[in-house]
C-alpha cells in the first residue's frame, strides 16, 4: 500500500525518539512541555507526525556557549 503525499507519515513515540536521536523520555517530555504535540493514536501509544518532532527538537536544542 503506497501512502499518499497529502497524508503525513504517523509514528510513535518510540521510532519519534530513534529519528531524533534522543530518548523515549524526551519526546515525552516535549509532550509536557507543550514543545510536541500528539497528533494521534494507536491504542495506547501516542503518535507523531516526523516533521513536528524534527521541529520539536531543533527548537529544544541547547544552544553551544560563546566565550
Amino acid at each position: 500500500m503506497l501512502s499518499s503525499p497529502h497524508l503525513p507519515a504517523l509514528i510513535p513515540g518510540p521510532l519519534a525518539a530513534e529519528e531524533a536521536g534522543v530518548a523515549p523520555a524526551t519526546i515525552r517530555k516535549w509532550v509536557q512541555l507543550g514543545h510536541l504535540r500528539a497528533v494521534g493514536k494507536a491504542g495506547r501509544a501516542q503518535l507523531f507526525r516526523l516533521e513536528d518532532v524534527f521541529a520539536a527538537e531543533r527548537a529544544t536544542r541547547r544552544r553551544p556557549r560563546t566565550a
